[in-house]
């Protein structure tokens, strides 16, 4: 039961959506509601938010435009907090984030899309690893704690050949080099993710709270969005960073230590983090809000898990129909098995799909 702690590994979906005018012909074809065949769907919608999950909303728009060729979707992948304010202010019909609204972002009466009596759904539809990427010539297989972690991107392990790392990769060839810790310019729900980790696992060393934006206590190399954070680590040496997995490329990905366990940035084992989270309290039954434990045992604890924002009551009802019919596609089987094809995140439990599928069908 899913009443307040999630009983099975959610694997989960993204809701936001990059347009790509030019979809492939081959993409599978997408039902235009949840339930099935395609309908004739007409209209544009119109989103901002996350860039972590770009694989798997390529995929999604170009099947569901495919399917559904009357309907335009632009998404314009700008950060997780850009597109909270977006689609706050009414510039977007719907958003991408890789965290929930806060209590003190809900309400009804703050979104300008939406009815003036209508609050916002907070729907978890993706869930991937963060991976802690690096490049370091003559390393590939790196093992970090929580501690290591945080003392390198607080700017308090400063080489590679420092006694924390070394510890904890007996027999690697690593350099004195002066490491570099690429972090996000932009309000980013990945940072969320990753400094919410750092908080619950090495609380003695990152005294921050975990935040969107990356604390100006810590130093670093900053760059914007996930491919801008890629690409920094990828173009120089002696680089760390984090990422969503399905955007790492080639780039090492360190593997993180949990109790007497190292586990890396794989979906399986990303999807228990989800299994051991809690749905957050005084929300209405449609959102799915949830807490994540990133200190329980057997789960690797860097992941983020994405939300689509939506209205529970559009004042556009043509609105609310592509909104049900785009979000449907992404959190029914078909929309989860095309994206975990791509961009290897796991697939949306059936109890979940139920679970979500009557929350989308709540949209008027």
């Amino acid at each position: 039961m899913f009443s307040k702690k999630l009983a099975a590994p959610l694997a989960l979906v993204a809701a936001s959506v990059i347009a790509f005018s030019g979809c492939a012909a081959n993409e599978a074809a997408a039902p235009a509601t949840s339930g099935g065949a395609a309908s004739g769907l007409n209209g544009r919608l119109t989103g901002k938010g996350a860039s972590s999950m770009s694989v798997a909303q390529t995929t999604w728009i170009a099947a569901f435009q495919t399917a559904n060729p009357g309907v335009t979707i632009n998404y314009s992948p700008d950060g997780s907090g850009a597109g909270r304010e977006a689609f706050a202010s009414g510039a977007v019909q719907y958003a991408g984030s890789d965290r929930a609204l806060k209590d003190e972002e809900m309400g009804a009466g703050k979104f300008a899309v939406c009815a003036p009596d209508s609050n916002a759904l907070n729907l978890p539809v993706y869930v991937s690893p963060i991976a802690i990427i690096y490049k370091v010539n003559g390393v590939t297989d790196l093992k970090l704690d929580a501690d290591t972690t945080a003392k390198i991107f607080a700017g308090k392990i400063t080489t590679w050949n420092d006694p924390a790392i070394a510890a904890l990769n007996p027999g690697a060839n690593l350099p004195s080099a002066t490491i570099t810790a690429v972090h996000r310019s932009d309000d980013s729900g990945t940072t969320e993710n990753f400094t919410d980790y750092l908080a619950q696992a090495a609380p003695s060393v990152w005294n921050q709270k975990s935040a969107g934006i990356w604390p100006d206590a810590f130093p670093g190399e900053a760059a914007k969005g996930t491919a801008g954070v890629v690409g920094a680590v990828q173009s120089g040496n002696n680089t760390i960073g984090y990422a969503d997995e399905s955007q790492a490329g080639s780039l090492g990905k360190a593997q993180i230590k949990v109790g007497n366990e190292f586990f890396g940035p794989t979906a399986e084992a990303a999807a228990k983090l989800v299994n051991n989270a809690t749905k957050v309290s005084g929300r209405s039954a449609n959102d799915w809000a949830l807490k994540l434990d990133r200190t329980a045992q057997g789960q690797y604890p860097i992941a983020l898990v994405s939300y689509a924002l939506v209205c529970e009551h559009y004042a556009d009802s043509s609105v609310a129909n592509l909104v049900k019919s785009y979000v449907g596609y992404i959190a029914s089987d078909a929309g989860q098995k095309a994206a975990q094809a791509k961009a290897g995140n796991a697939p949306l439990s059936a109890d979940m799909q139920a679970k979500l599928k009557t929350s989308i069908d709540s949209i008027k």
